[in-house]
């Protein structure tokens, strides 16, 4: 099952010191160098089950720094503390004082004044391994001037192969695999009803689910005639058609939303014929148990192409948010930064990895490759770091929340009104999406 579950580098120290600041600070007259350190502070910090041992350490080293300080680390899913938020306010007590948001969130949240500034430059300065920050993640958190998130980690899909399965299908890994060419429909395991996922189809030809004109108004190519897509488009439409074409004719479960991604599971084990899936980083320990030891490969999303273009999916990651709240308390919002340095410090990257699957926008490939990672993580590593670099940017308007069930929606019609052809199906994706563009227009 999914987790919903971009771009690299930022200044240097040199071009730090236009930062935001603390609205009590500005107030007041404080700077900085003003925090009491050795004050009696408290905050909460927002984390995964698994991630626990890196925040455990992270919080000791920020200690050393603030002495009387008092850490507290919630165990809580990202996307489960985000609803939280959205059904109360950044008040709640429930909702911790330092917290991690992807990026698609970050204009909502920001709308509904839940976050609080961030002197990003200022940090970036002082944690290193940027180049140009805001062309890079930190610039995809800065709203009006000013930062509302901290790059946390990038993230974007890669192909996962079970050599296995493939020397017995007899595909030449040397080779891109092409969708189209597979004649066994299990030998592709793509589950294109999904919007996560289908972009990588979409992407790979430049169709615009949605998007936004100059002039701010919103477009879909979905809602152009038939004839109005280029070649290359109709090629993928063709392409994802036929996909699903061959799984229907063959009754495999892979567009059905529910069983699906255990279709996919079951057919990636030895043995049973999945030989390429995709997936990102943080799947890797549960792709890794149904390869079975030495049997799995990775590489880059391009491995994969559909109707001749390599896929494609987004530049994404995450980021670190403070809560709006500590705005107004100087000290606890220089604690909640500094745990932001050490939980992305570079130093403890490697344990970052190691027990959150989450790779750091300001630590090369190189320095990734060098370190004492196992050899299957230092690949994964690499195949996100190169489709990362070579991905489009994700769209992140809030607005674009729209397209998941519109899609999904539509692709997964074709189960009931059987087209029986490319442009058919391009139908009903078209049918669907004029429905979700007159809500917009």
């Amino acid at each position: 099952m999914k987790k919903i579950i971009g771009k690299l580098f930022a200044f240097s120290a040199a071009l730090v010191l236009t930062a935001c600041g603390n609205k009590a600070d500005k107030e007041e007259g404080r700077s900085a160098k003003d925090v009491d350190k050795e004050a009696n502070i408290k905050i909460s910090v927002q984390l995964e089950e698994d991630w626990m041992k890196h925040y455990e350490a992270a919080a000791e080293r920020v200690k050393k720094e603030f002495p009387n300080a008092e850490i507290e680390l919630r165990t809580i899913g990202g996307l489960e503390h985000i609803e939280i938020i959205d059904s109360t306010d950044a008040n709640n007590e429930d909702v911790a004082d330092l917290f991690c948001i992807p990026a698609d969130r970050l204009a909502g949240l920001v709308g509904n004044e839940v976050l609080g500034a961030i002197d990003s430059q200022k940090l970036a300065g002082e944690i290193g391994g940027w180049d140009d920050f805001d062309s890079g993640l930190g610039g995809e958190f800065k709203v009006d001037g000013e930062y509302f998130a901290f790059p946390y980690n990038i993230e974007t899909l890669i192909t996962y192969v079970n050599t296995q399965n493939a020397k017995e299908k007899g595909i030449d890994l040397e080779k891109d695999i092409e969708i189209n060419d597979v004649k066994d429909e299990s030998t592709v395991l793509f589950p294109a009803f999904d919007a996560w996922y289908g972009v990588a189809a979409t992407n790979s030809s430049n169709i615009e689910l949605l998007g936004k004109n100059e002039d701010g108004a919103f477009f879909s190519d979905m809602t152009k005639e038939w004839d109005e897509l280029d070649e290359s488009q109709k090629a993928t439409i063709k392409g994802l058609y036929e996909y699903w074409k061959k799984h229907n004719e063959a009754h495999t479960q892979l567009f059905d939303p529910d069983a699906g991604w255990g279709y996919v599971d079951e057919t990636f084990k030895p043995g049973n014929g999945g030989v390429a899936r995709l997936g990102g980083a943080w799947d890797a320990q549960a792709i890794l148990k149904q390869a079975g030891v030495g049997n799995l490969a990775i590489y880059p999303m391009e491995k994969l192409t559909l109707a001749g273009k390599a896929l494609a999916h987004w530049q994404s990651g995450w980021g670190l948010a403070i809560n709006a709240r500590l705005e107004e308390d100087a000290e606890k919002k220089a604690l909640a930064e500094a745990m932001i340095k050490e939980l992305i410090n570079p130093e403890y990257a490697e344990d970052l990895y190691k027990y959150s699957g989450k790779i750091l926008e300001n630590v090369s490939a190189e320095e990734y490759q060098n370190s004492n990672l196992d050899q299957i993580d230092k690949d994964i590593i690499k195949a996100t770091i190169d489709s990362y670099k070579k991905a489009p940017s994700r769209p992140l308007f809030k607005e674009w929340g729209d397209v998941w069930d519109t899609y999904s929606n539509a692709v997964l019609s074709w189960n009931s009104v059987n087209p029986q052809n490319e442009e058919d199906a391009y139908k009903a994706l078209k049918a669907s999406f004029e429905s979700m563009m007159a809500n917009f227009n």
